[in-house]
């Protein structure tokens, strides 16, 4: 295993760092001055395994801010209507489900942002991501575990599933 360069280390430090600090929130200084101090250990032992190439490319005011609004408004938002949907299935006697696997394309290239998109849609309430396969052509697909298929055509329910969480996840890494 390479040794990790400063920029992957700086670079994880304010991912590390600004997670702290939208977890805690307090903005007491004490608060503040553990959360560096967690930090950097944590930045200096796992940036050679998260950042491979372009360290700094995260750090960029606008891939940064669109991070924080994806998982502060769009993921939440479907996450809600995700929790919705289920307490109204659970309620209703789940009667109203119909469970299956479906195969959808991912048109994202990064393999972060792939990894951020599978567990997007696993975190939401009647989806779980079983499997990332790439056919020969490159195509990326997931498989999906749907509690309520609506279509088995690829493209739809691809779009049911993941839409707003894709293009989201698109600002961020790519």
């Amino acid at each position: 295993m390479q040794k990790a360069k400063f920029p992957a280390i700086a670079a994880t430090f304010v991912l590390c760092y600004a997670f702290w600090i939208l977890l805690d929130f307090s903005f007491k200084v004490e608060e503040l001055i553990a959360g560096a101090v967690v930090s950097l250990p944590v930045a200096l032992f796992s940036a050679r395994f998260f950042i491979h190439e372009n360290a700094g490319w995260f750090l960029h005011p606008g891939r940064f801010f669109s991070a924080i609004f994806f998982w502060c408004g769009t993921f939440m938002v479907e996450l809600v209507k995700a929790n919705v949907d289920m307490a109204k299935r659970c309620f209703g006697g789940c009667k109203n489900i119909n469970p299956g696997i479906v195969k959808i394309p991912v048109d994202l290239r990064s393999d972060y942002g792939q990894a951020a998109l599978a567990n997007a849609i696993t975190m939401t309430p009647g989806t779980i991501t079983l499997d990332i396969a790439e056919d020969k052509d490159g195509k990326t697909w997931y498989y999906i575990h749907w509690i309520d298929v609506a279509t088995a055509e690829p493209e739809a329910a691809g779009e049911a599933i993941k839409g707003r969480l894709e293009r989201g996840l698109r600002r961020v890494w790519e």
